[in-house]
């Protein structure tokens, strides 16, 4: 069995929502309606776009993160859904579906690789999409079947991932630090409190990602 990580670029309405504004949409599909849970940035938008795209039927909401249980389904309202790309060539879509900056990360499981490979080129003549990583499942445990560092970590924009490794890398996080944030915004080329909000945001997004597995 192999698995592929796309991303893929649309003009859906979860795209268009994340696209530019921090926010983060993870989907699990039922069938008859969807379980989106919604995070960062510009959440209300977010909001009104799965109201007036699918409707919400149930709601919760602690701080800037979101939980919705949608009315109808979003495949149901797409010719061209992921799922069908994936059913044409028997390969299986492993959720949640997460959208975030104006794409959406898909995982997918196949059979064999040119299975996988007839995905991508069926997805690439309707969108923009890249191959972000594959690998071949040789095991599974009970208790993580499918869990990959991709699948752990969030999605970090550009900048955030450039100012977080370029601190990595310079010592910031070594005892006693061996830079500052001012050297680092230098390296990069950004003012130092645009690096630290990189920074900030970076470590806020990866610290939520991995807490539940300490």
């Amino acid at each position: 069995m192999y698995e592929v990580l796309f991303r893929v670029y649309g003009d859906g309405a979860y795209e268009a929502a994340t696209d530019g504004t921090g926010t983060r949409i993870e989907l699990w599909c039922n069938d008859h309606s969807d379980l989106l849970h919604v995070s960062g940035g510009e959440v209300g938008n977010v909001i009104e776009q799965v109201r007036n795209t699918v409707g919400i039927g149930e709601r919760l909401e602690n701080g800037d993160e979101q939980v919705l249980v949608t009315e109808e389904c979003l495949k149901a309202q797409l010719d061209n859904n992921v799922e069908r790309f994936l059913a044409n060539e028997g390969c299986l879509l492993v959720p949640p579906l997460k959208y975030a900056s104006g794409g959406k990360l898909v995982r997918a499981l196949g059979l064999s690789p040119d299975a996988l490979a007839r995905v991508y080129q069926s997805l690439a003549g309707q969108f923009d999409v890249t191959v972000e990583s594959k690998r071949e499942i040789s095991s599974v445990t009970p208790d993580a079947p499918l869990l990959t560092v991709d699948a752990m970590l969030p999605d970090l924009s550009p900048r955030q991932r450039e100012v977080f490794l370029m601190a990595y890398e310079q010592g910031y996080y070594e005892l006693p630090r061996e830079t500052t944030t001012a050297a680092v915004a230098e390296q990069v080329g950004v003012e130092r409190r645009t690096a630290e909000d990189h920074l900030r945001r970076a470590e806020k997004k990866l610290a939520e990602a991995l807490v539940e597995y300490l």
